[in-house]
């Protein structure tokens, strides 16, 4: 598979997401403002490709789209853990505007899907 083709597998594209949120939450500092965004930071961020692995394994479309709709939600959540942590730790913010970038990205793809698929449905 290449580059290009995984920028479009979606399946492979979230859990690179997931993987690239952990290496980056590594370089946080710990201290008592952190720790509870790091927390967020990475189930957040982790649950984008779990959860679109069950929205691949869908029972139905609606089931699809809910599950969908999850993944929209935990990286639209993503990017305000980043925007969260940016602000405890403003070096940071250079990596962190790459991965709030995917996580917007995401978003989109994910809306995208979910209104075409509720299209589908509705005609």
């Amino acid at each position: 598979m290449t580059d290009k083709d995984k920028r479009f597998d979606l399946t492979e594209r979230t859990a690179r997401f997931g993987e690239e949120i952990i290496e980056f939450v590594k370089k946080v500092p710990r201290n008592t403002i952190t720790l509870p965004l790091i927390d967020q930071l990475v189930r957040a961020g982790t649950s984008v490709g779990a959860n679109y692995c069950e929205a691949d394994c869908a029972e139905s479309r609606k089931d699809f789209v809910h599950k969908l709709s999850v993944c929209k939600k935990e990286a639209k959540e993503v990017k305000h853990w980043l925007r969260m942590v940016v602000r405890a730790v403003p070096e940071l913010r250079p990596e962190a505007r790459i991965l709030w970038r995917e996580a917007n990205e995401l978003n989109l793809i994910f809306a995208a899907i979910i209104r075409k698929t509720k299209s589908k449905v509705n005609s």
